[in-house]
């Protein structure tokens, strides 16, 4: 694509004839409602499809409204099949009363529907309880009032279920009833198949408990969390306050020991992988070889700049590393490897060159092929037909503003794209990708979810584009700009003009920002009735850009934050104003910034360090100190504390509260799991001290972000901090 200055994509399309059209439809918002946070909060989001594919890839089951319906892939005709309410509408166990709140973490991947391998009932999770729910909708419930049977995972043979109650793992044989406990040794800190509350959160992984494919065997994560550091949450809202204490590994504080251990289905004692200390290492990923003999297991360096594929023999627990990869920097952790029943080899994908691609090894670690290369990023596997040898993934070739499904042939050639219509694209695929679900949107269309078979043909339509927040508000028009940053680097930027935009008028700006890894703000995705399109509408010039440090382009484009985190994202965000500011229309002197998390960290850190540019600042959950966050994300970025003072020191807001001069509003939930709370505590104490003013807006609630009816006291008070603070309202 050639440079060009300004827009280079409009609502219209990819050209300047987008901008002629622009001026044609402006009258014809003005006949639609504007967007306002009432209009915001009341818009029903509803999330794309989650398909559960029967064994054979012809059907697939998925939930609607409370209930379960059955659809024919090749036809695209869909039944309803059971009410799943009424499932979950059973007794509670009395063995989950009187426990302390848990922590556990958002990302922990419990399967509350399952298919038989013959494809005629499904395992259901709901209540707590376990069901079969056979095809005419009948339900047998499996478990009694002993607790809550957790994690549930059919075995390959679909003879028995692998549980966990508590911190120990069972297993129930279907057809006689009989359970049989694995472990029994489990306790809040030496927990049997259950994850801590950092793996989920920074190595996304879901699960700590695997069936062999033979069924025979259950290899499990043991979780000793007695060494990490334990944060004080309380919850205060009551006549008295209750302490729920939270298990989180701050920088540079001991992470869990983590042993992987083999126990036969049938019971007997566990058999321990030799896999070595994890006090300075990290177990990120687990997978059976087709064997049912062999574990691959992906051991991480603690700091992450360090990765081993180990083939470990399940009976022996002897282990030996087949593959290694290393990084000046860090290595990313993904799910892109898929062991092959018919040859031994597996499929990988690596970040080596600067780009994640896909890569054929064989299982003792000799290179077959590459299987994809070039400027662009594989962004993860989605399926993979193995008589066919192909396999189906999603990536950023053609902008990396989109996202499609290609195949590639793993014997070589080149990918073939098998989504057109240029945006996002999200795929839920069969396990082989002879049907798949496609997900699709642009910012001028709202998703819709369509059946597809191998090669891309269109089956049906399943959810057709909801227009009606389309037809009926006055959507401003989102346009994309390219920015060069002063060392060269290309930029990405999504602009939204105020309404009645008049180019001879100085409009505020509001500057949304994230900035940080494993987020890519900028896409040629829908957003609907967002805060951005209440600003918009308020007379504000709202402006985005992702920086370097961000994902969507390389790993090559994340790397510069590396042990100095702010710094160069802020450098670039500034070029993004600058280049904002040259168009024209945005008023220097009245520029505000937006973020949340590391967006917050982001607004504090711009606002502290550019005074000249930013003149308003809202931080939303932000890390001020990053001592204060997490071990496996910091340390990945940061390094350990003990080995990079000075960057850690650079890095703080909180050290930095001096120099504030702008306004700032602070906003935290008190019980915040992921961002503590300390993080605001500490910087408001700095800013105190450096006698500097600042706004606060504190929420008592045990999540990340502010949820229920309390989010429109929030965004009417983001509003009036910028009307005030940007406008002099």
């Amino acid at each position: 694509m050639r440079p060009i200055s300004r827009v280079v994509w409009t609502l219209f399309g990819r050209s300047a004839v987008g901008c002629l059209a622009l001026c044609c439809v402006l009258p014809l918002l003005a006949a639609k409602k504007p967007v306002t946070i009432a209009d915001m909060l009341s818009q029903q989001r509803i999330p794309a499809p989650s398909a559960i594919w029967r064994p054979d890839g012809k059907a697939f089951a998925y939930r609607d409204q409370g209930k379960v319906f059955l659809d024919n892939a090749s036809t695209g005709q869909a039944k309803e099949w059971f009410d799943l309410t009424a499932l979950e509408e059973n007794p509670k166990k009395s063995g989950s009363a009187g426990q302390p709140f848990n922590w556990q973490n958002r990302r922990v991947s419990e399967t509350s529907l399952q298919w038989f391998p013959n494809g005629k009932a499904l395992l259901v999770s709901a209540g707590g309880h376990l069901f079969v729910v056979r095809p005419d909708g009948k339900s047998d419930q499996l478990t009694s009032a002993e607790g809550d049977a957790e994690d549930p995972k059919l075995s390959p043979d679909g003879s028995s279920i692998l549980y966990r109650r508590d911190f120990n793992l069972y297993v129930l044989t279907i057809g006689d009833g009989k359970t049989t406990q694995l472990t029994s040794d489990g306790t809040a800190t030496l927990m049997n198949g259950k994850l801590d509350w950092v793996y989920p959160e920074e190595l996304d992984l879901g699960t700590a408990s695997w069936w062999s494919p033979d069924s025979k065997f259950v290899a499990y994560f043991q979780f000793n969390v007695s060494k990490e550091f334990v944060y004080p949450q309380a919850d205060l809202l009551g006549e008295r306050a209750v302490a729920e204490p939270e298990r989180y590994p701050q920088a540079g504080t001991p992470n869990a020991q983590v042993k992987l251990g083999v126990v036969s289905a049938t019971g007997g004692p566990t058999n321990w992988m030799a896999l070595g200390d994890t006090e300075y290492t990290l177990l990120a990923r687990v997978n059976w070889l087709p064997d049912s003999k062999t574990i691959a297991v992906q051991r991480l360096t603690r700091v992450q700049d360090q990765l081993e594929i180990l083939m470990v023999d399940s009976s022996l627990g002897a282990a030996r590393a087949v593959l290694t990869e290393k990084s000046k920097t860090w290595i990313n952790v993904v799910d892109d490897w898929h062991f092959f029943k018919e040859k031994n080899e597996f499929l990988w994908s690596s970040e080596a060159s600067g780009y994640r691609h896909l890569y054929l090894y064989s299982t003792s670690g000799q290179l077959v092929r590459q299987l994809t290369r070039g400027d662009w990023e594989v962004r993860r596997v989605v399926a993979v037909d193995e008589p066919k040898r192909e396999v189906y993934f999603m990536s950023s070739q053609e902008s990396p503003l989109e996202d499609h499904l290609y195949k590639v042939s793993l014997d070589g050639g080149d990918p073939q794209r098998l989504t057109r219509q240029p945006g996002t694209h999200s795929v839920a695929a069969n396990a082989q990708g002879s049907f798949y679900l496609d997900t699709y949107s642009s910012v001028t269309n709202p998703p819709q979810t369509t059946l597809h078979d191998a090669g891309g043909k269109q089956v049906a339509v399943f959810r057709p584009a909801d227009r009606k927040v389309a037809d009926e508000y006055a959507i401003l028009p989102t346009e994309f700009v390219k920015v060069t940053a002063p060392d060269g680097t290309l930029l990405y930027a999504k602009l939204i003009k105020p309404a009645g935009f008049q180019p001879s008028t100085k409009y505020p700006v509001v500057v949304f920002v994230y900035g940080g890894p494993h987020a890519q703000s900028v896409r040629d995705s829908w957003t609907g009735l967002s805060w951005e399109q209440v600003l918009a509408h308020k007379g504000y010039v709202i402006w985005q850009l992702d920086n370097r440090g961000s994902s969507g382009r390389g790993h090559q484009f994340e790397e510069p934050l590396y042990r100095e985190m702010g710094r160069v994202e802020l450098a670039d965000q500034r070029a993004g104003v600058d280049k904002l500011i040259s168009l024209g229309f945005a008023d220097p002197k009245r520029v505000g910034m937006f973020g949340w998390s590391y967006g917050g960290f982001m607004t504090l850190y711009s606002l502290l360090h550019a005074p000249e540019v930013f003149k308003a600042g809202i931080a939303g959950a932000p890390v001020t100190d990053w001592h204060n966050y997490d071990t496996i994300y910091t340390e990945r970025y940061m390094g350990l504390p003990g080995e990079n003072k000075a960057g850690y020191e650079k890095s703080s807001n909180v050290l930095a509260a001096d120099k504030l001069q702008g306004k700032l509003l602070l906003i935290h939930n008190f019980e915040d799991d992921n961002v503590l709370f300390q993080n605001s505590l500490q910087m408001s104490n700095a800013l105190q001290k450096a006698g500097k003013q600042f706004n606060f807006m504190l929420f008592p609630q045990k999540s990340h972000g502010v949820s229920g009816p309390v989010r429109k006291t929030m965004y009417e008070g983001m509003t009036e901090f910028f009307d005030k603070n940007l406008k002099g309202e």
